[in-house]
């Protein structure tokens, strides 16, 4: 993707988003059983390319919000594991050589029994646990439950690709009900409205993504699941 100096990396993060296909506007039933009108599917970033880009994204991201503040990327199998690893090296190009570890989806009953893979672990370490999204939150209590035996870290914050800003099992923010219920701040790279400001008759590449028509239904679907923050 050609980028431009006047774009700030969320702009590049959604342009990056779509000419990798991994953002996608239409209708997509999801497993709340929504229908919604867009669906964001990080197993589009499948190159190296792709995959050493999105890194920039979180590393930028977590920079944001936490500086030098922490010791570690933290990411849940699978989806977290390329994730930490090319937020890490991110990180590193930006001057933060910094650790990153991800947990076994099987216990291992030979050799280095540990439950996690990577740096090593203490009461005192701080860790930024990155994943591509969340819904329920059910796999965030899983690494958490998984770090208490390894040490027990404190995760000081978690960062995802897109805050989708739909409801949870309340009205409020279905981010925020996980933050909350946690006590962990959660940042997006993007959410849901700046992706919609960015792209409403934008060309990418040509072709305009978002028209007025598509912008009308994710409107509507908003207005019954929406919920800022």
């Amino acid at each position: 993707m050609k980028e431009s100096k006047d774009m700030n990396y969320k702009e590049e993060f959604i342009e990056f988003l779509v000419q990798c296909n991994a953002l996608k506007f239409g209708e997509f039933k999801l497993k709340s059983g929504r229908l919604a009108p867009y669906f964001i599917n990080t197993g589009m970033f499948d190159t190296g390319s792709k995959i050493k880009k999105l890194g920039t994204y979180y590393a930028r991201t977590i920079d944001a919000h936490f500086k030098k503040d922490f010791h570690g990327i933290y990411g849940p199998a699978y989806k977290g594991i390329p994730l930490c690893v090319t937020a890490a090296c991110a990180l590193a190009d930006m001057g933060m050589d910094i650790g990153y570890v991800f947990n076994r989806k099987e216990a291992k009953t030979y050799g280095d029994k540990s439950a996690v893979v990577g740096m090593p672990l203490s009461p005192d370490t701080r860790l930024i646990l990155v994943d591509d999204v969340i819904t329920s939150g059910k796999a965030i209590r899983e690494s958490l439950e998984v770090l208490k035996g390894c040490s027990n870290p404190k995760v000081c914050g978690i960062i995802i690709s897109v805050n989708r800003q739909e409801k949870g099992k309340t009205d409020k923010n279905a981010l925020k009900e996980v933050a909350d219920t946690l006590g962990i701040p959660i940042f997006a790279i993007v959410t849901i409205r700046e992706i919609i400001d960015y792209l409403h008759n934008r060309e990418i590449e040509g072709k305009i993504v978002l028209d007025d028509q598509m912008k009308a239904k994710i409107e509507e679907y908003l207005e019954i699941y929406g919920a800022d923050c």
